[in-house]
């Protein structure tokens, strides 16, 4: 009889002379958090006992009242944690309620469970297949500062053309210029060889990387693709990446953010979703026929992403920063549109991806911010509504538009629907369209309400409130 996936990891617990196994979990907004558990007490009991932890200290989750849960460990999620002195097994852990060992309502992981259930059990595919991007900034160094008196924050990066004239004993003065480093060449790509470490490390993980890349930002901004991967599979390892990514610049004092525009007037971060519907090996997003390549039920799925983007956006884009990347200018949409190969779109069909085995969409509003569960959930429910409701995107006029947005006559592009322009906007738009979310019971109400409330009162509120370092230049005379 073939070893259980349990029995797989105590052998390599063993085989391998691990010390310590790292269960990791996820809060409500997204944010990891982990608890280590030595060798003495692994064994199978960990694995239909669980770990005790308080959900009322994580962040989304229970009342003070009520905060004890347990962690169960997903055996299927092991993996090598390389950052570690002592040898050390991860894996993801799923929150339960510790006295029926339910899932926890609110675990962004389960929530993403039960939209991949939905799917199978609509009979419209069998799986999806996913491929988030990457994109983040390398820094050398991040300071900040918030007080009643005063607020400032520096960065800095070897890399930028601010430092063209410092360090004159040292300096190379191989500088990118603003918005020019897209796949600039070393030695202006002071950071192939970090780059290639951390892909090293994720490939050690068992994700398969496209490829890696200075990106358009000057100063350090870097993308990595991955290939397609299963639902469930490529939201666990969209946090695994984040995580290496991150230890791996650590490693080498540097530090890396995923947070959509830390720089004015640069290139903004985001995390574009590549995805597709399978029924069983083929792609329901395939018929040569079709505009772009693109079935008619592709085109439906389009429609319902469209349809309820600025609800998405709640989910997909949550916070403050999010919507100073979402401007005219740096390759980021802000309108309500699809197209072929158009950056400028919300929806991008990827021109290069044209047969039956690659054809795919790619939805580009996203950001790192986002809880990549709750993002990718609300993404297939958008898409689903659409099939279920026949949203032809071209009889709603979104597109296709294959042409720059941004060129367009002001009278056309007024025409266009848009995204939203502030956080507070987007919980508006959620707060009016949440339906789509509820089918299967995916999301709740409840949470939808919890997480509106959160993000303006916790977060909205707190930024406007707050008197920001240019209003003093621009008013400080007044």
């Amino acid at each position: 009889m073939p070893a259980s996936a349990v029995e797989r990891v105590l052998a390599r617990v063993k085989r391998e002379g691990i010390e310590v196994v790292d269960l990791k979990f996820v809060n409500l907004f997204g944010g990891w958090h982990h608890i280590s558990v030595p060798l003495s007490q692994v064994g199978p009991a960990l694995f239909t006992e669980g770990v005790a932890v308080d959900g009322s200290s994580v962040p989304g989750y229970k009342s003070l009242e009520a905060g004890d849960m347990l962690l169960l460990p997903d055996p299927e999620t092991a993996t090598r944690d390389p950052f570690w002195d002592r040898p050390t097994l991860s894996m993801i852990a799923q929150p339960a309620e510790a006295d029926t060992k339910a899932p926890f309502a609110r675990d962004p992981r389960a929530i993403l469970a039960k939209a991949d259930a939905l799917l199978a059990a609509s009979g419209v595919a069998t799986t999806s297949l996913w491929a988030p991007e990457f994109e983040f900034y390398i820094f050398d160094a991040v300071t900040y500062l918030n007080d009643i008196n005063t607020a400032s924050y520096r960065i800095d990066s070897a890399e930028a053309d601010w430092n063209s004239a410092v360090r004159p004993e040292d300096n190379l003065g191989h500088k990118i210029p603003r918005q020019g480093g897209y796949h600039a060449c070393p030695p202006l790509d002071q950071l192939y060889n970090l780059r290639a470490e951390m892909v090293a490390e994720v490939e050690a993980a068992g994700i398969p990387v496209r490829y890696h890349h200075h990106e358009v930002g000057g100063p350090g901004q870097s993308e990595i693709e991955i290939l397609e991967q299963p639902l469930r599979a490529a939201a666990d390892n969209a946090l695994r990446i984040k995580y290496i990514i991150k230890m791996t610049a650590a490693r080498h004092k540097k530090t890396v953010t995923f947070m959509p525009k830390p720089l004015f007037n640069e290139a903004g971060s985001g995390m574009h979703f590549h995805q597709r519907l399978m029924k069983g090996q083929k792609n329901l997003f395939w018929d040569p026929k079709g505009y772009a390549g693109l079935s008619r039920l592709a085109l439906h799925y389009i429609g319902g992403l469209l349809a309820h983007a600025p609800a998405l956006l709640a989910f997909t884009n949550p916070s403050t920063n999010s919507y100073k990347r979402l401007v005219p200018g740096f390759e980021a949409p802000v309108k309500t549109i699809f197209g072929l190969a158009n950056r400028s779109a919300a929806v991008r069909i990827p021109k290069y991806a044209d047969t039956a085995a690659t054809k795919r969409i790619e939805f580009r509003p996203p950001d790192a911010t986002c809880n990549v569960y709750l993002a990718m959930a609300a993404q297939l429910l958008a898409g689903l509504d659409g099939i279920r409701r026949q949203l032809d995107p071209m009889a709603l006029g979104f597109g296709p538009y294959d042409v720059n947005v941004f060129t367009l006559p002001e009278a056309e592009k007024a025409k266009l629907g848009s995204l939203p322009t502030s956080l507070r906007e987007a919980m508006l738009a959620l707060e009016a369209d949440q339906d789509f979310l509820l089918a299967g019971e995916v999301f709740s109400r409840e949470l939808i309400a919890a997480w509106i409330q959160v993000k303006i009162e916790n977060e909205y509120n707190a930024v406007r409130n707050r008197p920001h370092p240019y209003e003093i230049s621009l008013y400080f005379d007044a």
